[in-house]
């Protein structure tokens, strides 16, 4: 981000340009110019990008720990709420909000993840949606086969805003580069499940452990673009690349 309300380097901010009618006598002539009056024509948004971004990394952070196995967890029931509503969302309206600013990989990523994060919801809802439970009827395989297909197209998908951020900035493309290896190990972990028990456990931890690192990452570039120098003492680098 090349300052502090931007999460990447690529987007851009909105500029409102205020017009003043020339008397020159010639009807409904508008000249750009500077002006003297306090009310743009045009409303501006607030960065809806520290909003997106610690959506993300609350709901990867939580579903992170429990593919690590904290505190014995092994269920991903407990990230069902913030899937649907943080995650989910919230992350959906600041999607939007890029949208509205014209910011085009803003949009995508929140959009994209907030999808990611419904679709988790839905998958793992208690008794809702009956995914796991048809899946896994008479073996776990079945299971174990689409939930690494399903990481894996996010793989691919993430490899994408990594190439799409590699002129952005240092933070940004470190926080796709770490979730696209968190995909990449979740996406394993479960394709060497099939026939087995259980997904492959050191890769669920190592993947838990890079979507940790990754939701760090998002946090980080979250705070970067809330630090206003009118409301802090100090900013956050991100290190643009270009």
């Amino acid at each position: 981000m090349a300052d502090r309300n931007q999460l990447d380097a690529g987007f851009p901010q909105d500029a409102t340009c205020k017009m003043e009618r020339k008397n020159s006598g010639e009807r409904g002539i508008l000249v750009a110019q500077p002006s003297t009056s306090s009310l743009p024509l045009e409303s501006k948004f607030a960065d809806p990008s520290p909003l997106g971004l610690s959506a993300f990394a609350l709901t990867t952070f939580v579903l992170s720990l429990i593919n690590l196995g904290a505190r014995g967890l092994n269920q991903p029931n407990i990230v069902v709420g913030a899937a649907f509503a943080y995650g989910g969302l919230v992350q959906l309206l600041a999607g939007m909000w890029e949208m509205a600013k014209g910011n085009t990989f803003g949009a995508t990523a929140f959009s994209s993840f907030a999808g990611f994060w419904i679709s988790i919801g839905i998958t793992f809802t208690p008794g809702g949606f009956e995914i796991v439970q048809t899946l896994t009827e008479n073996s776990p395989s079945p299971f174990y086969n689409s939930i690494g297909i399903f990481f894996m197209g996010w793989f691919i998908f993430t490899f994408i805003l990594v190439v799409a951020s590699l002129r952005s900035t240092l933070a940004s493309l470190l926080l796709f580069s770490l979730l696209d290896l968190a995909f990449l190990l979740l996406a394993i972990a479960y394709l060497l499940g099939d026939g087995n028990a259980s997904p492959n456990t050191a890769c669920l931890r190592a993947g838990g452990a890079f979507g940790i690192l990754s939701a760090f990452a998002a946090w980080y570039i979250a705070l970067a673009g809330l630090l206003e120098s009118s409301k802090s003492y100090f900013k956050l680098p991100v290190i643009p690349l270009a």
